[in-house]
């Protein structure tokens, strides 16, 4: 296992995970225009404090008390309160910016490239306050002048700054997971190598900076942490990440700014490299002599804190049980539906056997690149066709290679800009290709995930009508907070349901060996949903969870004991089932709502113009039904469902 590195809406990784835990719009009917708003969010950006480069960890701003102006005029005083909620989305995401400064460099705003976060006791306190303050604030807006959108949009900040306060007081993995200093000084790092927003020698003066707080950083990770906090399952994986990302300090970094020839710049990212490089070792060997043989903390998050963090990032509020239950329901329809159409492709063989001759069939290594490429022209010419919904851009995601450092945990993956990238605007579609000294028993099993229906519904998760296509919508979203915050369960949940609808739709004319691929992802991601909630819960062990992703999904114990080991430290990767039942739901709501009227093409449109907010606050919007949602966010406590009459 190597380390991990954002996928998908890579911005949106950044968020929902260094935020809150420690992932383009076509004109609509439905769409709602706001006075000035969209100056307003394009100009902001421009005000960020910029740094001096004095410093080599970012910390919140000083934040002042605003009042709202009260003008005689009600169309006057309803102007300056809109003004004044922009301005306090302004000055929150801007704090955001300065104390997550590489989330910042992920979304394209590039004033704080050089900094890393300041995660000291000291700067954690100081996150506290900031996210204190700026609660209060949100809290304490009068909504009735703003917009139903606008409405909505200070609950979703109520939810990110409360996810981020549980984090911070209550779930403490800067406390707890080891893998969190490791990771960020890895991912601090390939933010700046990965996109060409500015020139090799500028950028690689940020890596020198971020560098050179990297060996501070993780002296203060180890002071962080508690060993009697950490479970074992953390150290394990952190130590079986870490040779992974020594080798991008020492090969990739290195590579990608081998067009410098700026012989002091050089030097400069020598030293710098080398500190950063021996600072990993001894992290390395700090967590192997120091932390597994101490750590007997628990993974599990419990009830409590389980139901709380699906509140806060998904807004859901169902029983665990309930939760549960559905998942079961679930998990049984899918594995009669596997049997089912195993069965009529080969009555003589079982499901599993049958799914293996499927695997058998795949393009040699070397025709992989270009047989996504086709895969893709031919997803987007159905998409437009059928139709399944508007495609808002004419650019293409740009298919290559996975990166070698990234390898080692992703087959394919789509890697988007941020929503304020200007230059460097390119989405990349990365496939992983076995490694050339592989043995030919190796490259066969490798290259098994990606046989030819596979590779066809994957391509339909990363890239059309999936991540990409969402990814184009939400660029051109006129909504600050819709551009920057969302969630998992609509990310992860709308790229899902994608799959299987596409072949509802008729994707591969009726071919069964599509829906029987189809069907097996969907049993992988349906066990993460159901061993989620026992692992955080009820203390599903990692032996126990690997045991039901084999029985139950039908997977190989590798494989089994991989995705148990990410449910330890990935408590809500439920969100792809979750979100692909809230779709299909939401779906037979805007149907009946429609009657005749309904369009699947015009359902998905309105889908994706609200961005990609939770589900929940998507229903009330596409059904115009805001009654989850009452009008004072000081009296909603966050959005607190109203009760049902």
């Amino acid at each position: 296992m190597s380390f991990s590195v954002p996928r998908t809406f890579a911005w949106l990784a950044i968020s929902l995970l260094l935020m809150t835990s420690g992932a383009a719009i076509a004109p609509s009917a439905i769409a709602q225009q706001e006075d000035a708003k969209t100056t307003q969010e394009e100009t902001s950006t421009k005000q960020n404090v910029k740094s001096e480069g004095k410093e080599a960890f970012a910390a919140p701003p000083v934040t002042k008390n605003k009042r709202q102006k009260k003008v005689p005029d009600d169309k006057e005083a309803k102007v300056d309160a809109r003004r004044f909620y922009y301005g306090l989305v302004d000055s929150y995401f801007d704090g955001v910016f300065r104390m997550q400064p590489h989330y910042a460099t992920e979304i394209g705003i590039h004033d704080y490239d050089g900094l890393l976060p300041d995660m000291s006791a000291e700067g954690i306190k100081k996150q506290i306050r900031f996210y204190k303050d700026s609660l209060k604030k949100f809290e304490a807006l009068d909504l009735e002048p703003l917009s139903q959108k606008d409405r909505l949009d200070v609950v979703l900040v109520i939810h990110q700054i409360k996810d981020n306060l549980l984090e911070l007081e209550e779930i403490g993995s800067y406390k707890r997971n080891p893998a969190n200093y490791s990771e960020l000084a890895c991912a601090a790092v390939f933010a700046l190598m990965k996109r060409d927003f500015a020139e090799p020698s500028e950028r690689l003066k940020s890596v020198i900076a971020r560098e050179k707080a990297i060996p501070e950083m993780l002296r203060i990770g180890r002071a962080n942490l508690n060993a009697d906090l950490i479970p074992k399952v953390y150290a394990e994986i952190d130590l079986e990440q870490m040779p992974g990302i020594i080798s991008f300090f020492e090969k990739d970094v290195p590579a990608a700014f081998g067009s410098v020839k700026n012989p002091a710049l050089n030097s400069e990212f020598a030293d710098a490299n080398k500190a950063a490089i021996a600072a990993l070792k001894e992290h390395e060997e700090y967590v192997r002599k120091e932390i597994l043989p101490k750590a007997k903390g628990n993974y599990a998050l419990g009830s409590e804190l389980y139901k709380k963090k699906l509140q806060y990032q998904e807004m859901v509020d169902e029983p665990i049980d309930a939760l549960y239950s559905r998942g079961m329901t679930e998990l049984r329809r899918l594995q009669k539906d596997f049997a089912r159409t195993a069965h009529a492709l080969d009555p003589n063989n079982s499901a599993l056997r049958v799914f293996e001759g499927i695997s058998s069939k795949h393009p040699e290594p070397e025709e992989l690149v270009d047989s996504v490429k086709k895969c893709l022209e031919d997803l987007r010419r159905f998409c437009v066709e059928k139709p399944i919904l508007s495609i808002p851009s004419e650019d293409r995601a740009t298919v290559a290679e996975t990166p070698p450092f990234a390898r080692a945990l992703s087959f394919a993956s789509m890697d988007t800009p941020g929503p304020y990238e200007k230059k460097a605007k390119e989405a990349y579609y990365f496939v992983t290709l076995p490694e050339k000294d592989w043995p030919k028993k190796r490259v066969e099993e490798h290259m098994r995930s990606f046989s030819f229906q596979d590779l066809l519904n994957t391509s339909v998760h990363e890239a059309y009508p999936g991540h990409y296509v969402q990814f184009l919508w939400v660029n051109t979203n006129p909504s600050k907070v819709r551009k920057l915050t969302g969630c998992g369960s609509n990310v992860e949940g709308w790229a899902h349901y994608c799959e299987q609808m596409m072949v509802d739709e008729g994707l591969g004319n009726g071919d069964l060996k599509l829906r029987l691929a189809q069907l097996h992802d969907a049993l992988l991601r349906c066990c993460r949903y159901l061993v989620a909630i026992k692992m955080h819960t009820e203390k599903m062990t990692v032996a126990e969870a690997t045991d039901f992703f084999v029985r139950e999904g039908f997977q190989e114990r590798a494989n089994g004991e991989r995705e148990a080991k990410r449910g330890t430290s990935d408590p809500t990767y439920l969100v792809y089932t979750l979100g692909k039942l809230q779709i299909i739901g939401l779906r037979d709501e805007y149907k009946k709502l429609k009657g005749q009227e309904f369009s699947l093409k015009a359902f998905h449109d309105a889908f994706m113009s609200t961005g990609c907010p939770p589900v929940k606050l998507v229903r009330a919007e596409l059904l115009n039904d805001y009654s989850a949602f009452p009008l004072s966010s000081k009296n909603a406590k966050a959005g607190k469902p109203a009760k049902k009459k």
